[in-house]
C-alpha cells in the first residue's frame, strides 16, 4: 500500500495530460499517521463517464464508533444508513464544486430517502468503517485538471472523513434515538404474527405526504395525525423507550379480509400506502415509523400490456375461447384482469402472506360480477372467477389475508371481515354496521366459485432466457435507469407496476440478483427455490455480492437490498424468460 503523499506526487505529474493518464492513480493508499485509508478501485475513462469509484476507511482506533451501536443486523443496518446520511450531509456542506468537464468535482454516496434499507453505501466492522462514494476526477476538455483533483482527495475528502467517519463528530443522543427508532421497528414486526394482525398503525402517525411527487411528511399543521377506533387498538411495549414511554398504541389490522372505504379524498389511499411502504422501516420524524406491515405483504394491480409467462391463472380465469390453457397462461400483452390474476399468483408462488389492492388500480371485471351482469351473461360464457368469489378462499385455504380499498361496490361487504371507514383521515371500525348493511340490503347475487384445483404449479425457469450480454462485445449490461426501469442485456424490465420498489438503488441491485438467479439457475429449481438460495448467499456474504464484477476489497457499487417479491417480479416482467412447468 503507497503513502497518501505519493498520490500527490502522481497527480502533480499527469497535471494537463489526457484524461486516461488518471489511470495512474488507481490503488491503495494510507495517511502518514494510519488514520485513513484511501482506495481509488475504478478510474473512470472519460469526464462524461459513470463517476470513479472510492473508498476512505477509518481504523476503528480512531474513528471509536461504541460496539453497541452496531452488536445486532438490525443496528447495525440502521448505523450504516445513518453515516451514510451524514456523508451525504457532509459532501453538501462543502462548496459548490468547481467547474470543469462533464461530472468534474462530483463527490456522492449513495444515502437513503425515507425508508432505512440494507445498503452498500458504507460498512462498518470492530475494526474498520467504510464509505464508499463516487467521485467525478476533474478535467477541461478531456485534459487533467490535478489542482482540482488534489483539493478532493486532500481537502474534501478530509473533512467526509471527520464529519462522517469520527464518532467525535455524532450528537450521541440523536444517533442512539435512530438506531432505537429502527430497532422499535423491527420489534413490532417480529411481534404482528402472534398478534394475529397483518398491519399496525400508530397513533399519533402522520401518513399525508407533501405532495403526490414526495415521500416527506405533509406539514403537521396541514394533516390530520391518525387515531385508532377503540375496537381496534393494539398495545406494544417496545425494547427502547418513546416520549410517551414504553409503550405504543395504535390500528391492528387483524387478519383476514379488510375493507377500506369512505369517500374521495378522505384517506383511503394515504393509509393503503403507508401500509404497503411498512415493509420497510423509516427514519425518525417520517411520520410513519411505527406504520408497520408484516414481511410478506405484496401490493397487487392491473398491468394492462406485461409479459405473463407459463403462469397457473386457472383459480381466477379458465375456459377461454380458443381453448387456451390457462394452467401455464403465457401472452406477450396481457389484458388488465389477466394481468392481475398473473400477479396475484406470481404473489403467492414466492409465499407472500398480505395482498394489498386498491379498486382505482384493478380491472374492474376481475374485481365483481355483480348480480345484474350475472343475470345478462351467463357464467358459462364469462372465464373470470372475480376476486370477490376467492378472496375468503385465499385466506381460509392458504392463509393469505387481503386488504382492499373499495370505493363503489358493496358487494364486498357480504365478504369482509373487518371492514375500516376513513372520514377526514380518521379511521372508523363500522364492520358491524356493514354486514347489517349487507343483510338488509341483500343484492342477491351468486357465488361463481367453482373448485379451485390447485394454487400453485412449480415453474422452473430455463436459463437460457436470462442472458444479461448485450452487443457485438458480449458485454454484461445491468443498469437500473430509473427506480421503474432496468436495462438488462438487451432488453428493459419495467417495474411501474411493482410499487413496492421504493429506491432506484433496489432497482440496481434488483437487476444484479436477475443476473446472480440465472447463474443458480440449473433447468431444475424452481424460482422460489432459486431465490431463496440467492438469499441465503445474500445473507451469509452481504449484499456486495450482487455485483458480477466484485472482488473482495473492491467497490460494490449502489445497491439497496430488495425484497424476494421484487426479484421475482423483474424476473417475471423479462420479456425472454421462458419457464417450465411441474
Amino acid at each position: 500500500m503507497k503513502k497518501l503523499s505519493e498520490l500527490k506526487h502522481t497527480l502533480t505529474r499527469i497535471d494537463g495530460k489526457g484524461y486516461k493518464a488518471y489511470k495512474d492513480i488507481e490503488g491503495s493508499y494510507r495517511s502518514e499517521g494510519n488514520d485513513l485509508f484511501l482506495f481509488i478501485d475504478h478510474v473512470q475513462g472519460d469526464p462524461f463517464a459513470y463517476p470513479s469509484k472510492i473508498r476512505i476507511r477509518v481504523p476503528m482506533e480512531q474513528a471509536r464508533f461504541p460496539l453497541e451501536l452496531f452488536s445486532t443486523k438490525t443496528r447495525r443496518v440502521a448505523l450504516e444508513d445513518l453515516i451514510s446520511r451524514k456523508i451525504r450531509q457532509a459532501i453538501l456542506s462543502i462548496k459548490k464544486r468547481a467547474g470543469g468537464t462533464g461530472k468534474s468535482g462530483l463527490i456522492y454516496i449513495d444515502a437513503g430517502s425515507q425508508e432505512v434499507l440494507e445498503r452498500t453505501a458504507c460498512c462498518i466492522t470492530k475494526d474498520w468503517v467504510e464509505a464508499r462514494l463516487y467521485i467525478g476526477l476533474p478535467a477541461q476538455g478531456r485534459r487533467i485538471l490535478a489542482n482540482q483533483a488534489e483539493r478532493i482527495f486532500f481537502e474534501q475528502l478530509i473533512r467526509v472523513k471527520d464529519e462522517g467517519l469520527k464518532w467525535d463528530s455524532y450528537n450521541a443522543q440523536l444517533t442512539e434515538g435512530f438506531i432505537r427508532c429502527i430497532e422499535n421497528q423491527e420489534y413490532i414486526r417480529d411481534r404482528l404474527k402472534e398478534e394475529g394482525i397483518v398491519a399496525f398503525v400508530a397513533d399519533g402517525s402522520l401518513l399525508p405526504r407533501e405532495s403526490g411527487r414526495s415521500q416527506l411528511p405533509m406539514s403537521k399543521t396541514k394533516a390530520m395525525l391518525f387515531r385508532s377506533p377503540d375496537s381496534l387498538r393494539i398495545e406494544f411495549e417496545l425494547p427502547n423507550p418513546i416520549q410517551t414511554g414504553n409503550r405504543i398504541s395504535g390500528m391492528g389490522i387483524p387478519k383476514g379480509v379488510t375493507l377500506i372505504v369512505g369517500g374521495g379524498y378522505h384517506g383511503k389511499s394515504t393509509l393503503l400506502q403507508a401500509i404497503e411502504r411498512g415493509v420497510y422501516p423509516h427514519i425518525p420524524g417520517d411520520g410513519r415509523e411505527y406504520v408497520i406491515t408484516i414481511p410478506g405483504a405484496v401490493k397487487i394491480k392491473a398491468e394492462e400490456g406485461r409479459r405473463v409467462e407459463k403462469v397457473d391463472i386457472s383459480p381466477f380465469i379458465s375456459n377461454l375461447p380458443g381453448g387456451v390453457d390457462t394452467r401455464a397462461f403465457s401472452t406477450d400483452n396481457a389484458s388488465g384482469s389477466t394481468s392481475q390474476a398473473a400477479n396475484i399468483m406470481e404473489a403467492i408462488e414466492m409465499g407472500a402472506e398480505l395482498l394489498l389492492l386498491d379498486e382505482d388500480t384493478s380491472a374492474t371485471n376481475f374485481m365483481i360480477r355483480d348480480v345484474r351482469m350475472q343475470e345478462l351473461v351467463s357464467k358459462e360464457n364469462e372465464p373470470i372467477t372475480p376476486l370477490i368469489d376467492r378472496v375468503q378462499e385465499l385466506y381460509k385455504r392458504l392463509d393469505i389475508s387481503t386488504i382492499l380499498i373499495m370505493g363503489g361496490c358493496g358487494d364486498y361487504f357480504d365478504v369482509a371481515d373487518t371492514v375500516i371507514m376513513m372520514q377526514e383521515y380518521i379511521p372508523y371500525d363500522v364492520s358491524l354496521k356493514a354486514k347489517d348493511i349487507a343483510i338488509r340490503y341483500s343484492t342477491g347475487r351468486k357465488s361463481e366459485v367453482p373448485e379451485s384445483k390447485k394454487w400453485t404449479l412449480k415453474r422452473i425457469p430455463i436459463r437460457d432466457g436470462f442472458s444479461p450480454y448485450r452487443g457485438r462485445a458480449n458485454k454484461i449490461k445491468i443498469e437500473a435507469k430509473a427506480r421503474d426501469q432496468i436495462i438488462y442485456g438487451n432488453e428493459v424490465i419495467e417495474l411501474r407496476g411493482v410499487e413496492q420498489v421504493v429506491d432506484i438503488s433496489q432497482a440496481r441491485a434488483i437487476g444484479m440478483a436477475v443476473y446472480q438467479a440465472q447463474r443458480l439457475m440449473d433447468n431444475n429449481k424452481s424460482l422460489k427455490e432459486i431465490l431463496i438460495e440467492l438469499e441465503r448467499i445474500i445473507e451469509k456474504q452481504g449484499l456486495d455480492i450482487l455485483d458480477p464484477f466484485y472482488r473482495p476489497g473492491r467497490h460494490p457499487g449502489s445497491f439497496a437490498r430488495p425484497r424476494i417479491f421484487e426479484i421475482a417480479a423483474a424476473i417475471n416482467r423479462l420479456r425472454t424468460a421462458r419457464f417450465r412447468i411441474e
